[in-house]
């Protein structure tokens, strides 16, 4: 509701006590992400035949070209025809001029249509409830900082950066007429209409009124769900973001993805240090064998040679006697017999194994010990290999603010290539590429990791100035289309690292998806 302003110390006290609660430590980058989608409703009339501001509220857009506000922040205009609304963006240089669309007094909500052409970034619904005693955060003009600011009309009506209050969640406590959630971010006149958000910037309600204090107790303060909220725009069809899931801290998640890769490698490291032990094993077992059964086969080559001699000895002792008898003919078959038996001893004693061979009696009879040793190797999932990729997604390791967690396929090729048409750079072991949309004001990194058949997305949710900064660097680099070549390598990599140096030390987003070939 539209009041009247309070004095100026009171003012300046409730501004002690709004925000004072924002030392507490919380993920700033989210909570400046949401107020992206956290709106001005400044209404005009008549007074005393000048057009004039005559009161604002707040307003959370929830599509880009519609905004939510309270049904008490625009009732005016039912009764009164010189009524018009003016949105004021929280950044950017210009405002625009909106319509009512619906007045829903039973829960408090009011749809505002923009001018034509106008768009703002959507705010991101948070389906289910918030925890109890959950941190939010409550994000809005109030009116009394515009007071203490002393801004005048114009000022007031520059695109500025909302107000951010923080508290906690009291559920299981609710207003009768409609669902609401009670709380304790303050809020103050000019709120109203403004999002209630958790730690992670992602809406769970529309704030709408407090408690007094006249007697002396705290203040507490109601934001209407967003259950009452989805059913309402449902009603209107209104096209909204919604996700779900815990808020987590992107650098916790981080810290517990490097913990989860190194571990990971430790047990790739000890099964090769395993399999290499195994191997070294089989082979020394391979090496004796081999070495074994050349020294069985000299020795029985040398013993066959021995014999054969003997029997060349024989043969000539025969041939000396038969030579002796006069049976020259018969003698002289002895001689020859003893003459190859001598030759064939010699060849076969000539052409035993050296211990030289033992390499290749190893590499060409390689044992089933050997064999099994080698099939315990850790190696590279078939991922490596080009073809078609299906990931599906992993919530525990993962944090959602605005974005879809359908499963997601891709055409992959084992030079970087997604899809036929995007190339991606190596760096490590991820192949990574960085995205910057001409619309949206957001910049992805996405990266997949053939090695543990991970796809991440980490997605920065940016202000205009930033982006116009990301669009630039992009700008820079001509990286379209698919190619092996170093040059463009090199390109995506510098593109990347522009992109990094830009963008803020932790993501908004972070979405882990597992991979595995289809078919």
């Amino acid at each position: 509701m539209m009041m009247k302003p309070a004095p100026m110390l009171s003012c300046l006290l409730l501004l002690l006590a709004m925000f004072f609660p924002a030392c507490a430590q919380a993920d700033s980058g989210d909570i400046q992400a949401a107020s992206r989608s956290v709106v001005r409703v400044a209404i005009f009339g008549e007074v005393d035949g000048e057009r004039r501001m005559i009161g604002h509220g707040s307003g959370l857009v929830v599509a880009p070209d519609k905004i939510i506000t309270n049904a008490h922040v625009v009732e005016e205009s039912l009764y009164n025809d010189s009524i018009t609304f003016r949105i004021v963006p929280s950044q950017g240089s210009d405002s625009y001029t909106a319509t009512l669309v619906k007045w829903s007094p039973e829960n408090d909500l009011a749809l505002l249509q923009l001018e034509v052409g106008a768009r703002l970034p959507a705010a991101s619904l948070l389906t289910g409830d918030a925890p109890d005693g959950s941190d939010v955060f409550a994000i809005g003009y109030p009116a009394n900082v515009d007071i203490a600011m002393q801004l005048d009309e114009a000022e007031t009506m520059r695109p500025q950066s909302p107000v951010k209050t923080r508290g906690t969640v009291s559920s299981g406590r609710s207003a009768k007429a409609f669902d609401t959630i009670l709380h304790t971010a303050p809020i103050a006149p000019g709120n109203s209409g403004g999002p209630m958000v958790d730690a992670c910037g992602r809406v769970v309600g529309i704030n709408s009124f407090g408690s007094t204090n006249e007697n002396g107790g705290s203040e507490f303060y109601f934001a209407i769900s967003v259950k009452e909220l989805t059913a309402f725009l449902r009603a209107q069809k209104v096209a909204y973001n919604s996700v779900s899931g815990p808020c987590r801290s992107v650098a916790e998640l981080t810290a517990a993805e490097a913990e989860r890769e190194k571990a990971a490698r430790a047990k790739i490291a000890e099964e090769q240090r395993s399999a290499d032990a195994a191997r070294d094993k089989a082979e020394a077992q391979a090496r004796r064998d081999a070495e074994l059964d050349i020294i069985a086969e000299r020795e029985n080559r040398m013993a066959l040679s021995g014999l054969l001699l003997l029997f060349a000895l024989g043969c000539g002792g025969i041939s000396y006697a038969l030579f002796q008898a006069g049976r020259g003919q018969h003698g002289k078959i002895a001689a020859i017999v003893g003459g190859a038996l001598t030759f064939a001893a010699l060849l076969i004693f000539a052409g035993r194994p050296s211990f030289a061979d033992v390499a290749d009696r190893m590499k060409n009879e390689k044992p089933a010990q050997q064999k099994a040793a080698d099939d315990k190797t850790p190696t590279s999932t078939d991922a490596n290999s080009s073809g078609a990729k299906s990931c599906v997604f992993v919530p525990d390791r993962s944090k959602v603010t605005v974005s879809s967690t359908a499963d997601i396929r891709f055409d992959w090729k084992n030079t970087g290539c997604v899809n036929d048409r995007t190339q991606y750079a190596l760096d490590g072991s991820n192949w990574t590429r960085g995205f910057v949309p001409g619309s949206d004001q957001q910049v992805s990194l996405v990266s997949y990791n053939p090695d543990n058949n991970s796809y991440r997305i980490e997605r920065y949710l940016l202000g205009l100035d930033a982006m116009q900064k990301a669009r630039s660097a992009r700008q820079q680099f001509n990286v379209k289309g698919c190619s092996t070549s170093k040059d463009k390598a090199q390109r995506i990599t510098r593109m990347n690292q522009s992109l990094r140096d830009i963008l803020p030390e932790q993501p908004n987003e972070l979405l882990i998806f597992s991979c595995q070939n289809e078919g």
